[in-house]
């Protein structure tokens, strides 16, 4: 859903950290490589990544 947003939005460049397995950038779908769209995307994941992840592991930790 928010890959579908920042290629209707023509962003032109995405930044992530940590990955996620069921996103759409970084994972198993790589949305910003697809045929069917006529908009491109740079993608760069895993800028710190283990600081990134672990601060997504802590905070859902303590929502459990």
């Amino acid at each position: 859903m928010c890959m579908g947003a920042i290629s209707h939005a023509r962003v032109q460049r995405v930044v992530f950290g940590a990955t996620d397995r069921s996103g759409a950038a970084g994972s198993i779908l790589q949305l910003a490589d697809a045929d069917f769209l006529n908009h491109r995307i740079a993608v760069t994941g895993g800028v710190l990544g283990d600081e990134c992840g672990n601060q997504l592991r802590s905070f859902f930790l303590s929502r459990r």
